[in-house]
């Protein structure tokens, strides 16, 4: 599989990209996407995911000397390296989405890990607050407690505490003045973590830290890999299915998406 075909004019030129990769169907097929962020064009579909995926793409690329300026991508060390490798002038833009998601996922492990170790009382406080603890304050529900039911459990561990404020500090990295604030903001979310005592955030923080500069480009770029999502649904449902090819729609025989050369 290598590029996208046929289709429709997408003519802005390809100068910011997010990459993302989805899995289909069942038995982990993966396939690598290429979205042209300023059209919302899809470039590019790759089958499997990593680098090696990519690699159609990049000789696409170099044949059409494209001038891609920043590309929005998750933490993956072998998107890291094909894009540093195959892009070195672009500006690596780290998704604030995936940032999130890792420590949400950091936090759910965290609370069961806590709950293994509890009494059965203690547990009964904890069960059921995954959500409570993932949801955004503001969007607590009054009427079925829930505010309640969190700050029960928040009060009932300490470490608990920590993190779940910790994650609602982080949610204020993206809503600084400038990128020097940011990048202050981003050094004393660390050295909070490192202090804090809890061995999840000392990990998470130095993750940040290995990634600061990427993490700190969204300031440069402002861009993300949100605007896949409804592209990689489409591809999951089967309303975009993915061929030998490129992406065809499943009304259509013919491609509805942009060709590379048209996007350049």
């Amino acid at each position: 599989m290598s590029q996208v075909r046929g289709g429709t004019s997408g003519e802005v030129g390809l100068r910011q990209i997010a990459i993302d990769e989805i899995s289909i169907g069942k038995g982990h097929h993966y396939l690598t996407v290429v979205l042209n962020l300023k059209s919302g064009a899809v470039v590019y579909v790759g089958k499997g995911k990593g680098a090696d995926a990519l690699d159609p793409f990049w000789r696409r690329l170099r044949r059409c000397k494209a001038d891609l300026k920043a590309v929005a991508m998750d933490m993956s060390p072998a998107y890291i390296s094909a894009v540093s490798t195959n892009l070195p002038e672009a500006v690596i833009v780290f998704d604030r989405f995936h940032i999130v998601k890792l420590f949400n996922d950091k936090l759910s492990n965290f609370r069961r890990w806590l709950h293994s170790t509890m009494t059965e009382e203690c547990q009964a406080v904890l069960k059921g607050t995954r959500w409570l603890l993932l949801k955004n304050p503001e969007n607590l529900d009054d009427e079925k407690g829930e505010p309640e039911r969190l700050e029960k459990a928040l009060r009932l561990n300490k470490p608990l505490a920590t993190v779940y404020y910790m994650r609602e500090e982080l949610r204020l990295f993206w809503i600084q003045e400038d990128k020097e604030k940011a990048g202050e903001f981003l050094d004393l979310w660390c050295q909070m973590a490192e202090t804090s005592g809890v061995r999840m955030l000392r990990s998470f923080a130095r993750t940040l830290q290995k990634h600061r500069a990427g993490i700190l480009s969204w300031y440069d770029y402002r861009i993300s890999t949100g605007p896949l999502e409804g592209t990689n649904n489409k591809i999951q449902t089967g309303r975009g299915r993915p061929t030998d090819t490129g992406m065809r729609s499943s009304s259509d025989s013919r491609s509805t998406l942009p060709t590379l050369q048209s996007t350049l």
